[in-house]
């Protein structure tokens, strides 16, 4: 918890462009215990999570980082179901959800800066995972034939990821401006894609980008030994 809460503590202080000092006074500690807090030296108390979650217009859950989204929401869950195959069901209408809105939002936002170039460089790679997933379900039946496809199945997955961190490096370039690795200069202007911003320029979508996010920074948690030790 307290890597988490030190830094969210700290970055608000700075959304909200305010001195530890006036910070501390205001949340009614020193500025030597909020200072504390900020650099992860001690964890507080719930009393302090509470006023700190009030004061920045935050939940305690973001504020903890148990959530992305700054009221604490995620996206909607189905119902419990009553049966296996019901339960299943809905456990993939919501990934279908999760997905899809996701997706959505990066081409929304790619769209809206002006470049096509980025909107092509995102489809491309969202394109060739799809490719490349399907590959490994079709393959799984050994009944398919492999040679509906003209990349053999013992290449095709190191191809794609070539492709994909080719793609990589344009995407970054093309949300900088274009100018190298053959995409020409352009002027790109994203719109906001900060935290607060995300839930009022996508309702509803913007949820399942968020639960995307938490889920996967939950998952590569473990692999990154630097987090670890912060823990």
């Amino acid at each position: 918890m307290a890597s988490d809460f030190s830094r969210t503590l700290a970055l608000l202080r700075r959304e909200k462009r305010i001195s530890q000092r006036t910070a501390a006074g205001d949340l009614q500690v020193s500025q030597a215990l909020l200072s504390h807090y900020e650099n992860g030296l001690r964890e507080p108390g719930l009393s302090f999570v509470v006023r700190a979650a009030d004061y920045y217009g935050v939940s305690c859950d973001y504020l903890l980082g148990r959530s992305m989204s700054r009221d604490g929401g995620t996206a909607l869950t189905p119902a419990p179901a009553e049966s296996g195959e019901e339960e299943a069901a809905g456990g993939a209408a919501l990934n279908k959800k999760l997905v899809a809105d996701a997706a959505c939002v990066l081409l929304d936002a790619a769209a809206k800066s002006g470049s096509q170039q980025l909107v092509d460089e995102l489809t491309t790679y969202l394109s060739t995972a799809e490719y490349k997933l399907f590959r490994y379900l079709y393959a799984a039946d050994k009944s398919n034939p492999s040679e509906a496809f003209r990349t053999d199945e013992d290449r095709f997955d190191a191809l794609c990821d070539a492709r994909m961190k080719l793609t990589e490096l344009r995407i970054r370039c093309a949300a900088n401006g274009g100018g190298a690795l053959g995409l020409k200069q352009e002027k790109a202007e994203l719109p906001d894609l900060s935290l607060a911003a995300l839930p009022d320029d996508y309702p509803g979508r913007a949820e399942s980008l968020l639960h995307v996010l938490q889920s996967v920074s939950d998952s590569i948690e473990e692999f990154d030994q630097t987090t670890r030790k912060k823990k």
